[in-house]
C-alpha cells in the first residue's frame, strides 16, 4: 500500500510546498483537490498550459499524483450537463499528471426519486462520461459518502454500474462513523470493487466546539474511535495494494491541527499499519 495526502489538508499551501513538504514528511504521493482558493485544479495554469512543468515538479520530489478528487455527483440528473463538462476538463489533466484514478460522488435527491431510480442515473451518466475520450483509461471511484455509505446502497450502485472502469472509494471514517458497520461488513458489499481510500479519525463528543451536528469530531488518526487499524487490516486480507489517503478537512474545518503537525504524526501512524 501507498501513503497519499489530500490538498484539502494544507489549503494555504502553494504547489511547491505541497511537492517539498509531502516528500520530506515520507508520502508517496497527493490527492489533488483543490490548491490554495481554488477547489478546481482543472481551472489553474499549473494544470493546463503548465502541466508539464507541474508533473517534473512532483515527480522531481518523488511524488505520484495519487487521484484527483472531482466535484462530480454522478446520480444527480439536473447535474448531467456540468458532470460530462467538468469531466472533459478533468480527463487530459488526469492523463498529462499519469494519474489513473478520479474520485466523483454519487448523490441524487432521493427526495424526488428512489434510490433505484438514482443508482440508473449514475449508470447513464458514466456511461457518457465513459464514452469521452480518453474516458476508458480512468477508474472512476465514487466515494462512500452522502446517499451511498451503507453496504447495501453500496452494493446497488456496483451492481448497477459493473463497468470495471468504476468502483468505490471506501471512506473508513464514513462507513463506521454514518453507515454504522465494520470494516469486514463494508469490505464484503464493495464486492471486490475498493479502488480508493481514505483515512480520517474522530471521537464522539457532543458539545465539544469541535463537534460537527452529529456529535463526533476529527482528531488524529489513530487516537479517536473509528476502527481504522481495523479497516487497513481488511485490506491487507483482500491483497489490496492501492492508496491509502488522508483526508484531513482543514478547508473545511479551519480549527483543526496545521499540516505541518498532522501529516507527519500521519505518516508516523500509517506507515507500520501498512507494512
Amino acid at each position: 500500500m501507498k501513503l497519499s495526502f489530500m490538498t484539502l489538508g494544507c489549503p494555504e499551501w502553494d504547489l511547491e510546498t505541497v511537492c517539498r513538504r509531502g516528500r520530506e514528511y515520507g508520502f508517496d504521493g497527493v490527492d489533488f483537490r483543490g490548491l490554495q482558493s481554488e477547489l478546481d485544479i482543472t481551472r489553474l495554469p499549473a494544470f493546463t498550459s503548465g502541466v508539464a512543468a507541474t508533473r517534473k515538479m512532483l515527480e522531481d520530489h518523488g511524488l505520484a499524483v495519487a487521484a484527483i478528487s472531482s466535484s462530480l455527483r454522478v446520480c444527480d440528473p439536473d447535474n448531467r450537463a456540468a458532470n460530462l463538462e467538468e469531466a472533459r476538463r478533468t480527463i487530459p489533466v488526469a492523463r498529462d499528471l499519469g494519474c489513473g484514478i478520479v474520485r466523483v460522488f454519487g448523490g441524487g435527491n432521493l427526495e424526488m426519486m428512489t434510490r433505484e431510480a438514482a443508482a440508473a442515473v449514475g449508470r447513464d451518466c458514466l456511461g457518457e462520461i465513459l464514452a469521452l475520450d480518453g474516458g476508458e483509461a480512468i477508474h472512476w471511484v465514487f466515494e462512500t459518502h452522502d446517499h451511498w455509505i451503507c453496504s447495501k446502497d453500496c452494493a446497488l450502485l456496483l451492481d448497477c454500474i459493473p463497468d470495471p472502469n468504476f468502483g468505490a472509494l471506501w471512506d473508513m471514517g464514513h462507513t463506521s462513523r454514518v453507515g454504522g458497520e465494520t470494516p469486514a461488513e463494508t469490505v464484503q458489499a464493495l464486492r471486490g470493487r475498493i479502488g480508493y481510500t481514505h483515512v480520517k479519525d474522530a471521537v464522539h463528543e457532543p458539545g465539544h466546539p469541535q463537534a460537527m451536528k452529529d456529535g463526533w469530531r476529527y482528531v488524529p488518526p489513530g487516537t479517536g474511535q473509528l476502527p481504522l487499524a481495523e479497516a487497513i487490516g481488511e485490506l491487507k486480507k483482500l491483497g489490496y495494494d492501492g492508496w491509502v489517503n488522508f483526508e484531513h478537512e482543514k478547508r473545511w474545518h479551519p480549527g483543526l491541527p496545521e499540516p505541518e503537525d498532522i501529516f507527519p504524526a500521519f505518516i508516523a501512524w500509517a506507515r507500520p499499519l501498512i507494512g
